[in-house]
């Protein structure tokens, strides 16, 4: 038994990031499968955090959005 996630959705790009989107059925349940193309690291989100994300306000959600937070580190930031 693989995970080989459903073909993919599709490719969201930009000048700054591209994700591939693919839809996984290994899990509990179906979930949102992204692969970050420029550096292979794979996320999964379940309906939950989708929902989570449209609901965010949008300071918290741009707040996410600095690479600098976690993105470009040796080690996780300590909170």
């Amino acid at each position: 038994m693989g995970t080989r996630p459903d073909p993919e959705i599709g490719t969201v790009a930009s000048e700054f990031a591209a994700v591939s989107v693919s839809i996984d059925h290994e899990g509990n349940g179906p979930r949102l499968r992204l692969e970050d193309l420029s550096g292979g690291r794979v996320a999964f989100l379940d309906a939950l955090q989708l929902g989570t994300l449209v609901w965010l306000p949008p300071e918290q959600l741009t707040a996410l959005l600095d690479p600098s937070a976690n993105r470009w580190r040796d080690s996780p930031p300590t909170s």
